[in-house]
């Protein structure tokens, strides 16, 4: 398994896990990361909102308790050196997300978009391996809980429009400047 892959979901089971998060101040607000017990990230979003955070995470991986940290370790110094212009330093931190087979794939290509490089829906779907599945596309980038690691903020229509975003559209115009 390579630091970059999203990680196969397990038997996991909803309320069987204890999941730590921890919140920490960017330029464009504040992030908040959800990591399971082995350092994997099961959501992030720029949002102090843990509760919200964790009612994206698959319900099979959905944390029954978590606890506050003042530091997840790589994870936090990974939010912050990307913040700061480390723009490759999310790239070996682990995520853990589970889906069907297209959605599992389509997260996997997403971390292999390079910063600075945005994409296309269309061409997201091609390189995904389903050409015409561009509403399939787009919906792998919606389904993202892993927000920053899986980097869904780089794709965006033909023409150039931003689509949409979780964390709004100025959150994602700050990021694509940001890796231009």
């Amino acid at each position: 398994m390579t630091a970059t892959s999203t990680i196969r979901a397990t038997t996991q089971h909803i309320g069987t896990t204890t999941a730590d998060f921890a919140t920490v101040d960017t330029p464009i607000g504040p992030f908040t990361a959800v990591v399971d017990a082995d350092g994997a990230v099961l959501a992030g979003g720029w949002t102090t909102d843990v509760d919200y955070l964790c009612t994206v995470v698959h319900p099979g991986l959905r944390p029954g308790e978590l606890r506050q940290r003042d530091d997840l370790g790589a994870v936090t110094s990974a939010v912050i050196a990307y913040h700061q212009g480390d723009l490759t330093a999310i790239d070996p931190i682990p995520v853990r997300q589970h889906s069907g087979e297209f959605l599992m794939h389509a997260w996997d290509v997403l971390r292999k978009v390079p910063a600075g490089a945005p994409i296309t829906y269309t061409e997201f779907a091609a390189i995904s391996g389903r050409p015409d599945a561009t509403r399939a596309a787009a919906n792998a980038c919606a389904r993202n809980a892993a927000a920053l690691f899986v980097p869904c903020h780089r794709i965006f229509r033909i023409g150039g429009a931003l689509g949409g975003f979780r964390w709004g559209l100025p959150v994602k115009r700050w990021l694509l400047d940001h890796e231009a």
